[in-house]
């Protein structure tokens, strides 16, 4: 990404209302055994929450180093696809796990390469169940955003909350949900929300 400024960090709400998050957690409890990806830092929140429901919970957490591997991959003029593949599958829980129901990227997607992102999400493809889902929150209205990931985890009433506290802001890509619907590496856009702080929370599903 580029240089971090001085810039004063963008005001975050306490907790954030994020409809498409609360239709997820009302999809478990309608029951069923579900297998989770969490895409960030686990947290005593988000655990116990899926604790409710007949959850397996699988961590990779991107934030720490992953976001820098794929991006150094997808950076390479020559064998940035194979490198890409291989730093993917290197990060991932293994192929031979059960495959996934859905899939929480949070606003991982913002601090990869394009490139990085359709690699990321066509190795968490193969490893998801058809019609699953993935949830993600995408920068669309601020020109900027920290420069690290957030640390989101459910507050009450299912509302988001952003952990990782103030930090120096970087520019922010905007996908748009057109470029979205080009990365998400199979993943095709299901339903968008504009959040109070100028995200969109998008959902993704995977096709049958």
């Amino acid at each position: 990404m580029g240089r971090a400024t001085a810039r004063a960090p963008m005001e975050k709400p306490e907790a954030l209302n994020a409809p498409l998050f609360r239709s997820i957690v009302e999809q478990l409890e309608a029951g069923g055994r579900h297998v989770v990806l969490e895409l960030g830092a686990a947290s005593t929140p988000m655990l116990e929450l899926l604790g409710q429901f007949r959850c397996r919970v699988q961590i990779a957490d991107l934030a720490d180093g992953g976001i820098e591997q794929l991006n150094a991959a997808a950076a390479l003029e020559d064998g940035a696809a194979a490198a890409l593949a291989a730093t993917t599958e290197a990060l991932l829980p293994s192929r031979e796990d059960e495959p996934f129901d859905l899939v929480f990227c949070w606003d991982l997607p913002n601090y990869l390469k394009p490139a990085a992102v359709s690699a990321l999400m066509q190795g968490i493809a193969a490893r998801t169940q058809l019609r699953g889902l993935a949830h993600a929150l995408i920068v669309y209205s601020e020109r900027s955003m920290p420069e690290r990931p957030g640390r989101w985890m459910p507050g009450e009433a299912l509302r988001l909350v952003d952990k990782s506290g103030a930090a120096p802001q970087v520019p922010a890509p905007r996908y748009s949900p057109e470029d979205l619907g080009r990365i998400m590496g199979g993943f095709a856009i299901d339903r968008g929300r504009l959040l109070a702080n100028g995200m969109q929370e998008m959902l993704f599903r995977l096709p049958a």
